[in-house]
């Protein structure tokens, strides 16, 4: 049973820095790619943050720069750094893997919320 544990998430205000991370079970983690999408109040779900199993990363545009992604194989994690954070990276930001075949997976979320 595939589960994630997101952890993390809180109130911070403009600039600071938060670090979200996600810990994997139910699958080979080292095998797949994992990444992180977050959906702000009224707005569709998007992609931020993914890093493939041999360790490449890419981002959204709105986040470059100011978030890195991070994967430790050995503990199953997955984790966001997130720094220079601004009002509108105020989300639910949620872990997810695609397994192909068998499917896609999400975890519940973790809410990130950036005010002063």
């Amino acid at each position: 049973q595939v589960q994630f544990v997101e952890s993390g998430g809180g109130s911070v205000q403009p600039g600071g820095s938060l670090r979200l991370s996600c810990t994997a079970s139910g699958f080979d983690f080292s095998m797949y790619s994992m990444n992180w999408y977050r959906q702000g109040p009224g707005k569709e779900r998007e992609l931020v943050a993914g890093i493939t199993r041999l360790g490449f990363a890419h981002y959204g545009d709105s986040v470059k720069d100011r978030f890195t992604i991070s994967r430790e194989n050995a503990e199953k994690r997955v984790d966001l750094h997130m720094n220079r954070l601004k009002a509108e990276d105020t989300a639910v930001y949620y872990c997810h893997t695609d397994l192909h075949f068998y499917g896609n997976f999400w975890g519940r979320g973790t809410q990130v919320t950036v005010s002063s």
